[in-house]
This record gives structure tokens, C-alpha cells and sequence, in this order.
């Protein structure tokens, strides 16, 4: 019998019972008839677990229940155990330990284990068919765990006897994919807890009736549409789940359980509530119907339904509710349906939830004076209800995303409001305060208003939190009336007002402050007296903060005016977008103790770097930690992706763990570098790319997951009139828009639940259990995710995949991820971007504006400028005849390496300087490494095709391989480039012998001490070693002789025949010599089929690749690198500029000789050879 398993087994070892493990010497039985043999031997809760294959959990496992039997040492030979079950049929297993250390260790676990009458026996997630047999006898199990098994129905240990288990009360046999009710469940008892979601189940058999102990029923998941009548026989039943199954209404059998308090419905395919209903189910208080689709609720009776409490219906397409008649309402969840008008009872109203709807007024009837907590937001308020402003309690109002012109003065002088968030409105002034308030947070962003009371500041005293960010403020008030002030204020933003420097002067009374964000004013200078009153300040209550951000980013400072010393409390500041600041030594060495110093990097184009700068487009990025102690966001952003003028870019987002997105950011590129090879239909290769990325998370994606969105910037052939074209592809979160003309266009799907009808249904057909929070088995809202693989079938890999013809009216392309989109509108970002341009300031922009808005999470941006237009051709010159046909002439191109900075990326990247203590994003990229390609791809014998620009673009055919005169993927495979993020290096850790930018690299040449020393790249050109037609076999035999016969002079045309690429200014390929000799070469065979220590295995980026390669050869004694297939260093000549053009007049000479004498030679050694 074969059986197949649609989910990977959890090992063992992975589970948090697991107390010790090794690999010992094993013998069952008490007979000499066993052997020794080495198993895996694992101590998991109150079992022996021991493998059939050593070092191996994948084979059988035998289980051995430890509780009530023996564990005892075996004198006759050396730290020995004998392991003993207990019951009538018991088995033994013999330990042998290798050290007096772990036979101790092991002896005083196990006998804990032993001496224990745990009743608890937990083996979930093991692939069980059946449970161990010996497991029956043991007389003290009540809890018997088999959660995320393939428990069978027959067998000895299957579950037709379990009637065995004689003091059982808690069975959990969830996710077991049973598809019938195990009747013999039914014959337990003693059974008060039995727990069957998600099996398939279809029907209940009557003879539910016999478990009259029975107190919890778990029946969610599953496809009932119907219960029993034998069900309303359990009186001691009081709490029964039905979510997520079809019953088309609430059943009948429910009001003769008079012992369940609360329905959980959740995820049926209810449609109408009718009150009068629950007038005949007295004891139900608590009811959960979200997503059912209801859309009615009937109130048609008169008769109070006074037991009725709490009432979720969330997610439904409700578009009117009255519950005047549930008078004794406490708790209301109505959120995303689609209501206009909402009528409650106040008499024990204390929390209201009606946000994302359509609600422009709400009548609550009395005045709900036990009201405490109330969401309004994201509907159509004009105004609040008088009703509000009486409530005696209410504590926290939440009326953001409204149309509200203005807040009446009894709300803000109420005594008992804590926290008011008013954002995102109209509101164009704030009444005045007339007397202390106990207001602690007030959020005003996103509103028009043009000043704060005078007296705000010193009314409201216990004022912890304060955005007023996206207004239009000239001014603050004082914190006081006079030079003492007890102001509490500890966070306060200020972003994008119009703000000047007077301001500063108007904080300083502010003594607490520890959050202050004022980017995006116009601030024209940083007064000394700011920083020696504010900053010294935290010196105060230095005990208690722990961490001083301090962001003036993005205005036009020119100067700072610094005290003597700064405090140490203050470990980030950010003065990036301050193109006109000059910072002087003294200054930098005042900076020196802050962990995080943000500065714009200086633009410095040199040759190498304007030579590899796309025209067509640049980018920028920005990513921001927040309030949180990991960054989860990775990038990547790569210019010219492949020979081409191509470009990738993506975002990943792993909201609570950071490994899954650095290992994408490493891989991502890598895999669509192959896949482009394979299928030209973007559908295609997108979803390959996506797929094949999930499956090489390996165990980092078993259950951890990321959401993902590649773009992809290609020729676009197909389109009239267009040129490029823009393929995008995404999973989860992750938003990309597209400015065209200066409008927002949406590219990208958003896979949440709350978000897309289409996957909540497919979710919910699938029956997974989506929590009260919107979560799929409480972990994730996204639908779709590159990893989190045990969550499958309900979270998918497969990516949404659009294709857009771009134009000239395209001008520019932003991606972020959850948070950044939460907090900014499509249209705000992109006028946000057209108020910037400039692609790093942009998107160091966006994520600034997402925190001032109130964004604690990560939050990360990618800003594409697009310069596509008529006036911009990248064609490369055409080849001539003689390279076409003959051997490829080398020509002698001087290798530029430019300085790199130590402390910043590359210019490209777009990335202000940060100089941070901790390990940055690109360390630990390129510890994880690549692993998107596992075998080579098939190297072609074609000549590399010409690069056309957009405006001129070659034919090309989707092939992988062809006549020699055909271009395609098949005949140039795309060189994927590592982001420049990640391929920073250090100039301290680097081999190019140059400790600082103090000594310029000599033009042409890599200096190491007094040797000069060039790097050969060739593991990613091996189709292109050789140019022109394929030879044919005849050829090739008549060639490989020749070299066979003439190995002296073919050595000395290797040393001659050195070809530099005109496409990225590095040494691509030794020609003359064939891929079969470079890999059987010593030299040159490290560079076949390995990957660089970034993770890439193609071709890194061009202001880095010959430091990076440098790094990949191995090291000598002496610290020098080697190059493989190089000269020895000694016959090596260091060409001084004053003297490198005579040098090539003269190697140019020699090469024309060279040539010749190779014709010559060839031409006689093939007639020698006939």
C-alpha cells in the first residue's frame, strides 16, 4: 500500500517537550536475540522515543510511555539503562550511554518521568495511524492528545478501541482528516471533552446522546449542515462550536441546551437573524455569526430580549440594524459590513464597534452612561450625536476617517475622556479649553488646522501623546504660563506643518519629551539654546528613558549649533534631506557616541559609476525599524538587471521575523534571473519565480512566512507604441502603484482577509479557522504568503501577476509594504513623490510620513524614477565583421576600481549614510546566502546578441535554443546583479590593499603591496567563451587535437587572449580555451558551480564586482589573493598612468601579430592533422 502525505511530519526534536536526545547504542528486548544498533534516541514529555535509522527521525518510530514504569541501571555493563513500560504487554529498551555524564543526566530525567502519575499523554503532530498498543493499559491517562495525526479507524491501536480508555476526559483528535464520527468515541463515559475540528466531518451520528458527560464539543471546520436530535440530551453541554461549517441557519436543537451560554457560529452561511428567535434560547448571552453574508436582521417582535449581552457580526453585508430590543446589550461588533442607519439600546451599552461603514449618524436611546469605549471610525459622521457628549464614562473615542468639521467643547472638557483620535478629517480649529482635562492622547493629523489654543498646553496636563502632523500649523503654544512647567508630554509630532525655527524655543518646557518628529517644516536652523534646553533635559530622567530619537530630516538646515556635550540618552539622530548642511569635525566628534547618525551621502560619480548607471530609470529606498528592536522589511533594488537595460525591484515584509525576508531579498533575484530563461509569458515565469523561491525557504518557511512583491522592468515588444513593459507580482501585504500622468494606477492585489471577498470565501470554503481577529488559525491575515507552509491549503505561495505597458507619461514606480499603505493613501504618496522627485529623499519621505502619522511597526518604501522617453537610446555599437565570425580580438580596456566608502553604500542605491552599531541587513543577507540555483543553466554555444534600447528593440524569440542567428533568453542568459545594499564592503575587511579613500587605485590595476594582481570573472559566461557560429563536430574534433598537439603555444595564447566586456567594465572570459578544460583547470574550477559568499551565483554589481570576485579566490600564506588562470605575479608589470598609452600602442601591435600567428598556427595544425 502506498500512502501519500500532504504535510510534512514535525520532527520531534522540534517540539518544546522534548527534554534529551543523542544517538546511543540500543538493544530491545530482554533476550539476547536483539543486536546492539545505534538509533536516535529521544526523552519527549513521558515517552522514550527510538528511531529504526540512526541519526534520523524520518523512518518508524517506536514510542515507549514511560508513566508507571521502570527505569533501572544495568549492572553487567557500563552506563546502561533499562527503559520499561508499564501494563501487561510492557516493553523494554536498552540504553547504552557513552559518558558517566549523560547516563547520570538521563537517569535522573527519566526517573522523574517514571516516579510521575502525569494523566496527560501528548503525541500531536507525529503521523500516527494508530496510538501504541501498550498505551491502553495504562490505567491513569485522562488526557490523551492526537492533534495533526492520520488516526485510523481500524487496527489495535486505532481508534474503534478506544472504549478501551476506561478514565478518559479530554480527547483531541483535530485535523486528523477522519471523514466519518468515530462512533466508538461515543462509547467513553467518562469523556467531558472531545475535540473533532477539522476532520470532513459531514453528519453526527445519534449516538452523541451516550457521552451525558460531555461539557465541550468542538465541531468547527467541518462540512455539517445539521445535528442530531439526540444532541439536546446533554444537559451538562455548555459550549458547543459549530464555526466555519454550512448550516444555512441557527438549529433547532440549540434551545434545549439550556447549560450553553454562548453560539459560536462563525463562517456559516446564515443570511437572516431573526430577535424573535432568541426569545425561545433564554440562556444563549453571547453570539458570534461573523462571516455568515447576513444580510437582515428582522426585529420584528416588541418583547425585550433581556439575556442577550454580546453580539458579533462582523465581516456581513448588513446595510441596516435595529436592536433597540436587545435592552441589556453590553458589547456590539458590526464592523466592515455596509450600514447606514444604527439604532441601540443604551440601558448597558459599553462598548461600540461600527467602524468601516457607511454610517452617518448613529441613534443610541437612553444615553448610554456606562459607554466606555467607542469606534466610529472610517464612516460619514458630519458630527457627533449630542448623545456622546452626555455620556458620563466614555474613555476612549476613536471618530478618525470622518467628515467632522469641527469637536464640540463638552467632549473636550468631559472628565472622564482619555484618549480622542480625531484624524484624518475636516476640522479647521479646536475649542478652547476651559479647565483641566484628563485627556492623555490626542490624535489631529490629516486635519486643516491653523493653530492650537493658547492655554492647550498648560489645560491639559496629563497630555502624554500629540500628533497634529499634516496640518497647517505656523506656531505651538507654551507649554506654561510661567518658566516652571509640569507638562507630561513624552511623544509628540509635528510633520508637515509650517513650522519655523521659533518653535524650538516653545519646547523646551516639554521636560519628559522622548519621541519629537518635526520633518517636512521649514526650519532654517538649530539653535544652540534648543539642544542645550531640550537635549540636557533628558538628563533629568535619564533612568528612565532608554532611548532619545531626534528627527529633523528633510528641512533646510544649514547649520547646528551644538553644546559642549550631548547627553548619552540620545542614540539616533537623523539630518538626512538637508542638502545646504555643512558639518564640521568638531561636530562629528560630538556625534560620535550615537548609535544611529543618519547623513546624506555625498554624490560622487566617477567613471566605473556613470559608466553601469541606467538612464531609463533610478531608484531610492528607505527602511525604518520604528518602535520595534528588529528591522523585517528587505529590499531589492537592481538597476540594470542583466546585459540588458532590464531592472528589478521588490519588497519583502515579515512582520514579526526578519529571516524569511533577507533570505528572499538573497534569492529572489537569482531565481528570476532563471526563470526568464525558461518562459517569456510573464504568468509563467512570475509564478515559477514565486514558487520556486517558497521551496527554497526549506525550514525557515515551515513556519514563518513573509509577504513578497517582485517587479520586473522588461522590453516590451508585443504593445504598439510602448517600448517597456512592467511585471508585477505579489503575495500578501505588499503594495506597488504606478504615477502615471500624475494619477495613482494600482498594480498589485492585496491578499488579506479583510481586504479581498474573493479569498475570505476561498479560505473559508477550505475550512480553516479564522480567529475573532481576522487571522488564519490565529497567525496570519494574509491568504497568501511565500512561506508559513503548514498553514496550507488556506495559505497559498501562488502570487497575483499584472503586466503594464509603460510610457512616457509614466513617471515613477513606488512599493511598500503593509505599513507604509495603512497610513498613506495611493494619492497621497504619489503627490508626496511629485513634490520630491528626487527617488531616495522620496522614499526616505514616505516612510517619515507613515511614523508621524503613527506607524510603530517597520515600514519600508522603494521609489522607481522612470526617465523613458524619445530622446534616450542605449544601443551598443555594432560588432564588426571579424568579430562575428572569427575569434573574438581582445581589446585592452583600462579596469577602473572606484573607492567605496566603508560606512555607505553604493551612489546607485540611493540609500543615506547610517552608521549603526548593530549587524546591518547586507551581513546577514549574505551570511544566509543564495540558494536559488542548484544546477547550472545549459550553456549555449550562440554568440551574446546585441543590446537594443527601447526605442530600438531586436527581434526576439522565446527560445531556449536556436540557430546562431536567433536572440533570446536560451542565447543570453540575463546576468542578475546583487543589489547594492548587498554587496557593501568595508575597506578594513577588504583584500584590495587600500585601508582608507586616502590612496587612489591606480587606473587599470588592483594593488596588493608591490604585486598587481587581476581577477578573471567567468562562472557566469561560460555560453559566451566563444563567439560566432557553432563549430561543427568535425571542427571541434579537428580543434581539440590541435590544442592536444600544441599545448606550448596554446598556453601563450591564453595569457594574450583576455576579453573585457564593454558592457560592465569587468574581465569576463579567457577565450581559446573550452569549458571542459576551464573546469577540469585547478585554477578556474572553483568558479564552476560555486557561489559567491554574497549567496549570488551570476555576476555582481559593477562598483563592487572586483573586490567582490577578489574575495571568492583562495588566500595564500602571504595574505595576498590568487586570481585563477592568471600570470604569475612576478611577470606581472604595474603600468604607471603617465605611461599607459604608449603601452597600449604597443600591446596593440602585438596583438595584431598575436592574431595572425594564431590563424598561422591553427591553419597548419589542421592540415598536418588531415
Amino acid at each position: 500500500m502506498i500512502r501519500f502525505y500532504s504535510e510534512r511530519p514535525v520532527n520531534a526534536d522540534q517540539q518544546e517537550r522534548t527534554l534529551l536526545k543523542g544517538v546511543f547504542s540500543v538493544r530491545k528486548g530482554k533476550t539476547q536475540l536483539h543486536k546492539w544498533a545505534e538509533r536516535q534516541v529521544i526523552l519527549c514529555g513521558t515517552c522514550l522515543i527510538v528511531a529504526s535509522v540512526k541519526d534520523s527521525l524520518t523512518g518508524k518510530m517506536h514510542i515507549l510511555p514511560l508513566v508507571g514504569g521502570k527505569v533501572e541501571e544495568v549492572k553487567r555493563r557500563q552506563h546502561c539503562l533499562m527503559f520499561s513500560s508499564a501494563g501487561p504487554q510492557a516493553q523494554t529498551y536498552y540504553v547504552n550511554f557513552d559518558t558517566l555524564a549523560e547516563y547520570q543526566h538521563w537517569h535522573r530525567q527519566a526517573s522523574k518521568v517514571v516516579s510521575q502519575t502525569i494523566s496527560l499523554v501528548d503525541l500531536s503532530c507525529y503521523s500516527l495511524e494508530e496510538v501504541p498498543e501498550y498505551l491502553f493499559y495504562s490505567q491513569d491517562v485522562t488526557h490523551l492528545n492526537l492533534r495533526h495525526n492520520f488516526m485510523s479507524l481500524e487496527g489495535p491501536g486505532g481508534l474503534c478501541n478506544f472504549d478501551r480508555f476506561a478514565q478518559l476526559k479530554s480527547l483531541n483528535l483535530s485535523h486528523n482528516r477522519l471523514g466519518v464520527f468515530p462512533e466508538s468515541v461515543s462509547e467513553i463515559q467518562t469523556l467531558s471533552e472531545l475535540n473533532l475540528s477539522c476532520n470532513g466531518l459531514s453528519s453526527i451520528p445519534p449516538c452523541i446522546g451516550n457521552l451525558q458527560s460531555l461539557q465541550t464539543l468542538c465541531l468547527d471546520g467541518n462540512h455539517l449542515n445539521s445535528l442530531p436530535e439526540e444532541l439536546g440530551g446533554l444537559m451538562q453541554l455548555c459550549s458547543l462550536g459549530l464555526s466555519f461549517n454550512n448550516f444555512p441557519g441557527i438549529p433547532a436543537v440549540l434551545e434545549r441546551l439550556g447549560a450553553m451560554d454562548k453560539l459560536a457560529m462563525a463562517g456559516n452561511r446564515v443570511e437572516v437573524l431573526e430577535l424573535s428567535s432568541l426569545l425561545r434560547m433564554s440562556h444563549i448571552k453571547s453570539i458570534d455569526l461573523r462571516l455568515n453574508g447576513l444580510h437582515c436582521v428582522k426585529s420584528e417582535t416588541l418583547e425585550p430580549i433581556k439575556q442577550l449581552t454580546q453580539l458579533d457580526l462582523r465581516d456581513n453585508r448588513l446595510t441596516s440594524m435595529d436592536l433597540s430590543a436587545a435592552c441589556n446589550l453590553e458589547t456590539l461588533h458590526c464592523q466592515r459590513n455596509q450600514l447606514e442607519t444604527l439604532t441601540l439600546s443604551g440601558f448597558a451599552l459599553r462598548t461600540l464597534h461600527a467602524s468601516n461603514n457607511r454610517l452617518a449618524t448613529v441613534n443610541v436611546y437612553p444615553v448610554p452612561n456606562q459607554l466606555t469605549h467607542m469606534d466610529l471610525s472610517w464612516n460619514l459622521l458630519e458630527y457627533l450625536p449630542d448623545w456622546v457628549c452626555d455620556s458620563r464614562k466614555i474613555e476612549v473615542l476613536d471618530v478618525s476617517h470622518n467628515l467632522l468639521l469641527e469637536l464640540p467643547a463638552r467632549l473636550l472638557s468631559g472628565l472622564s475622556l482619555r484618549k480622542l483620535l480625531a484624524g484624518s478629517n475636516a476640522l479647521q480649529k479646536l475649542p478652547d479649553l476651559l479647565d483641566h482635562i484628563p485627556l492623555e492622547a490626542l490624535d489631529l493629523q490629516h486635519n486643516k488646522l491653523g493653530e492650537l489654543p493658547e492655554s492647550f498646553f498648560y489645560k491639559a496636563l496629563n497630555l502624554k501623546y500629540l500628533n497634529v502632523s499634516a496640518n497647517a500649523l505656523e506656531t505651538i503654544p507654551p507649554s506654561s504660563q510661567s518658566e516652571e512647567s509640569l507638562s507630561t508630554l513624552q511623544e509628540l509630532y509635528l510633520t508637515e506643518n509650517n513650522l519655523n525655527e521659533n518653535c524650538a524655543a516653545l519646547l523646551v518646557g516639554h521636560q519628559n519629551l522622548r519621541v519629537l518628529h518635526m520633518a517636512y517644516n521649514q526650519l532654517l536652523s538649530f539653535p544652540a539654546r534648543y539642544h542645550t534646553l531640550y537635549i540636557l533635559q533628558f538628563e533629568h530622567v535619564g533612568n528612565k528613558i532608554h532611548k532619545v530619537l531626534v528627527d529633523v530630516s528633510c528641512n533646510e538646515l544649514t547649520e547646528i549649533l551644538l553644546p559642549d556635550s550631548l547627553p548619552a540618552t540620545l542614540q539616533e539622530l537623523d539630518l538626512t534631506g538637508n542638502s545646504s548642511l555643512m558639518l564640521e569635525h568638531k561636530t562629528l566628534n560630538l556625534f560620535s557616541h550615537i548609535t544611529t547618525l543618519k547623513l546624506d551621502q555625498k554624490p560622487s560619480l566617477n567613471a566605473g559609476d556613470s559608466q553601469g548607471t541606467s538612464t531609463l530609470w533610478d531608484h531610492g529606498y528607505a527602511e525604518m525599524c520604528g518602535q520595534r528592536n528588529k528591522l523585517c522589511v528587505s529590499v531589492l533594488a537592481v538597476d540594470r538587471f542583466g546585459d540588458s537595460m532590464e531592472a528589478a525591484y521588490g519588497i519583502f515584509d515579515g512582520d514579526r521575523n526578519e529571516e524569511v525576508p533577507r533570505l528572499l531579498q538573497c534569492t529572489m533575484g537569482d531565481v528570476l534571473s532563471e526563470e526568464i530563461q525558461h518562459s517569456c509569458v510573464d504568468s509563467v515565469y512570475m509564478c515559477n519565480t514565486f514558487l520556486t523561491s517558497h521551496r527554497k525557504l526549506g525550514m525557515a518557511g515551515q513556519k514563518l512566512g513573509a509577504s513578497a512583491l517582485l517587479c520586473y522592468v522588461h522590453h516590451e515588444s508585443s504593445e504598439p507604441g510602448s517600448y517597456f513593459g512592467l511585471t508585477v507580482a505579489n503575495v500578501g501585504t505588499c503594495q506597488a502603484v504606478l504615477c502615471r500622468d500624475g494619477q495613482p494606477l494600482a498594480l498589485s492585489k492585496v491578499f488579506s482577509l479583510e481586504r479581498s471577498a474573493e479569498e475570505m470565501e476561498r479560505v473559508k470554503t477550505a475550512k480553516a479557522i479564522i480567529t475573532e481577529d481576522n487571522k488564519v488559525s490565529g497567525v496570519t491575515c494574509c491568504s497568501r504568503l511565500l512561506g508559513c507552509s503548514y498553514l496550507s491549503p488556506w495559505v497559498l505561495p501562488k502570487p497575483w501577476v499584472r503586466t503594464e505597458p509603460l510610457c512616457s507619461q509614466d513617471e515613477f514606480l513606488i512599493l511598500g509594504n503593509r505599513a507604509l499603505f495603512q497610513r498613506l493613501s495611493y494619492q497621497e504618496a504619489v503627490k508626496t513623490v511629485l513634490a520630491v522627485r528626487d527617488p531616495r529623499a522620496a522614499a526616505k519621505k514616505l516612510c517619515t510620513l507613515a511614523q508621524s502619522y503613527g506607524c510603530r511597526d517597520n515600514v519600508g518604501a522603494v521609489v522607481v524614477a522612470l526617465h523613458i522617453g524619445e530622446d534616450s537610446c542605449t544601443c551598443e555599437p555594432p560588432l564588426t565583421t571579424s568579430e562575428i565570425r572569427g575569434t573574438p580580438t581582445p581589446i585592452s580596456v583600462p579596469i577602473s576600481v572606484p573607492p567605496v566608502d566603508p560606512a555607505t553604500p553604493s551612489s546607485s542605491s540611493g540609500i543615506a549614510s547610517e552608521f549603526n552599531s548593530e549587524t546591518s541587513a547586507s551581513e546577514v543577507g549574505s551570511e544566509a546566502g543564495s540558494t536559488a540555483s542548484d544546477e547550472h543553466p545549459s550553456s549555449g554555444s550562440n554568440a551574446r546578441p546585441e543590446r537594443r534600447c527601447s526605442l530600438h528593440p531586436a527581434a526576439t524569440l522565446c527560445n531556449t535554443g536556436g540557430p546562431a542567428g536567433s536572440l533570446g533568453p536560451g542565447a543570453h542568459p540575463a546576468l542578475f546583479q546583487r543589489q547594492p545594499s548587498s554587496a557593501t564592503f568595508s575597506s578594513n575587511q577588504s583584500d584590495n590593499g587600500l585601508d582608507s579613500d586616502d590612496e587612489a587605485p591606480l587606473e587599470g590595476v588592483i594593488s596588493n603591496g608591490s604585486k598587481l594582481e587581476v581577477e578573471v570573472d567567468i562562472h557566469c559566461c561560460a555560453f559566451q567563451l566563444r563567439s560566432g557560429p557553432p563549430d561543427s563536430p568535425k571542427e571541434a574534433d579537428l580543434r581539440h587535437d590541435s590544442r592536444g598537439s600544441d599545448y606550448n603555444n596554446s598556453k601563450v595564447r591564453r595569457q594574450n587572449s583576455v576579453v573585457v566586456s564593454a558592457t560592465n567594465g569587468c574581465l569576463l572570459a579567457v577565450c581559446g580555451r573550452e569549458i571542459s578544460d576551464l573546469k577540469k583547470s585547478p585554477s578556474t574550477s572553483s568558479l564552476f558551480g560555486k557561489k559567491l559568499s554574497n549567496g549570488s551565483v551570476v555576476a555582481p554589481e559593477d562598483s563592487h564586482n572586483i573586490i567582490e570576485v577578489a574575495l571568492e579566490a583562495p588566500k595564500k600564506k602571504s595574505g595576498y589573493f590568487a586570481a585563477p588562470a592568471q600570470q604569475d605575479p612576478e611577470d606581472q608589470l604595474v603600468v604607471p598612468p603617465s605611461l599607459e598609452q604608449d603601452v597600449r600602442e604597443q600591446l596593440r601591435g602585438h596583438r595584431l601579430s598575436v592574431v595572425c600567428g594564431e590563424s598561422e598556427e591553427e591553419q597548419t595544425c589542421t592540415i598536418g592533422k588531415a
